[in-house]
């Protein structure tokens, strides 16, 4: 890995088995990857840069004025999403094995006296995981019918800049955890996402084909994804 820097813009060079240049612009902080072929020396990188710079001062402007959400504390009455819908959390004491549960307009939290913010927080994860792994199976059979493949294993896992990532050798993704919160339209996306790089590595044209084929609404489910505010950890995909 090698750097470039334009003005105040440092960019991370990644030298690859590639025929094109791909460039792009990570959330939160705007972090510039450039990915170039082998045979391109540094200085044609630049130019390359030089001449998308506009482009990248509009994506890092997207990503500065994005709003932030709040330290989450897992008090009652404190707001928290599940699929896209903001619920108020309700806790409540017993003694007995933790639990959550979903009422019309509240999440319930159901946890022992004198539990702390770490464990109230793992304790909340840990059903977003679980919910996350009731839906994702499905979403995971119908593509795979589309797309002619099989997944061999999905798993969730934190991410602080991804919302999803996969390894095309062992044909297994990972997905954020995070995305219990957002619209099944944005999960089902982040999933085909990862699904199509199991039969295309780059985001190139023929990765965008198969997108617009299989999931033709998919640049507005990621607008989607985009307009949401970032958590305080500061990760995004």
């Amino acid at each position: 890995m090698r750097q470039i820097v334009i003005g105040d813009i440092c960019a991370d060079v990644a030298h690859k088995d590639i025929k094109h240049v791909y460039l792009s612009v990570y959330p939160p902080a705007g972090k510039v990857k450039i990915a170039a072929p082998l045979r391109m020396d540094l200085d044609t990188v630049r130019v390359f840069a030089i001449s998308k710079l506009s482009w990248i001062k509009k994506q890092q402007g997207k990503f500065f004025s994005q709003g932030r959400e709040a330290p989450r504390e897992y008090i009652t009455r404190e707001s928290h999403y599940y699929l896209g819908k903001r619920y108020l959390l309700n806790v409540g004491e017993h003694n007995a094995s933790p639990k959550v549960v979903i009422r019309h307009e509240t999440i319930e939290m159901y946890i022992r006296p004198n539990t702390g913010l770490k464990k109230r927080q793992e304790i909340l994860d840990e059903w977003y995981r679980q919910r996350l792994k009731e839906i994702i199976p499905g979403i995971i059979v119908q593509y795979e019918n589309k797309l002619k493949l099989n997944v061999a294993e999905f798993a969730i896992k934190k991410m602080k800049t991804k919302w999803g990532t996969c390894s095309r050798e062992a044909k297994r993704i990972w997905l954020n955890l995070e995305l219990a919160k957002k619209p099944k339209e944005c999960i089902e996306y982040i999933v085909v996402h990862e699904m199509v790089h199991l039969l295309e590595r780059h985001h190139n044209e023929r990765f965008i084909a198969f997108m617009d084929k299989f999931l033709p609404k998919w640049r507005f489910y990621k607008e989607d994804l985009n307009r949401s505010p970032l958590r305080h950890e500061n990760w995004r995909y």
